[in-house]
């Protein structure tokens, strides 16, 4: 389970304003990529809290507004699918991270990030920073921020799948399963697909 260790690392460090921040929505081969930034106050108690990937959809949700009540600063940033194909995957989750810190509207001493990457071919992590691999299951910061990202991406492809019935975005939201696959050698591709994540078809 997540906790404050590493957040009171970097306060021993020196560091006073600390975020967690995460994204989500890498794999899918339709869709947005997420990123959620969040600053929480120190000691905050999120009964719960874990990894967005072991939660269900109803813990996430009810997490995220119990983590937008008690976040000192949040932020959520996107980037769409045209500008996944055109700069990558990873400058865009990259990017996304950035921006998501950028956007807090509280300057940052130092940002805990999910993950082992921190630059891409044309976006790096400017913040000050310490990448924490699997660190949605280790830093309380982290896991809220993989929350906000993992629910408002949800949340968008439900849209989608109004704005574009068939292809199931409300169930597999976006993500490569067998039956998406299915659906787009039956359908093609539509305006939110990743054209350079369909080399399968």
């Amino acid at each position: 389970m997540p906790d404050w260790e590493l957040e009171r690392a970097a306060m021993a460090q020196g560091s006073a304003v600390i975020c967690g921040c995460d994204e989500a929505g890498a794999g899918p081969l339709a869709g947005r990529v997420y990123a959620g930034a969040v600053i929480l106050r120190e000691g905050a108690d999120l009964p719960g809290i874990d990894d967005s990937k072991r939660l269900t959809e109803k813990q996430r949700e009810a997490l995220y507004d119990q983590i937008i009540d008690r976040a000192v600063a949040w932020s959520v940033a996107w980037l769409e699918p045209q500008e996944i194909d055109e700069i990558d995957i990873l400058n865009s989750r990259i990017k996304a991270m950035q921006c998501a810190i950028d956007t807090l509207g509280t300057k940052v001493d130092f940002a805990l990030i999910d993950g082992n990457r921190d630059h891409g071919s044309r976006y790096a992590i400017v913040t000050p920073h310490q990448l924490v691999v699997k660190g949605d299951s280790l830093s309380i910061s982290i896991a809220a921020a993989s929350i906000l990202a993992k629910v408002s991406r949800d949340r968008h492809m439900k849209e989608m799948s109004v704005l574009y019935p068939g292809y199931g975005f409300e169930q597999h939201k976006g993500y490569p399963t067998k039956r998406h696959y299915e659906l787009l050698r039956e359908l093609g591709p539509c305006p939110i697909h990743r054209r350079s994540f369909l080399k399968k078809l």
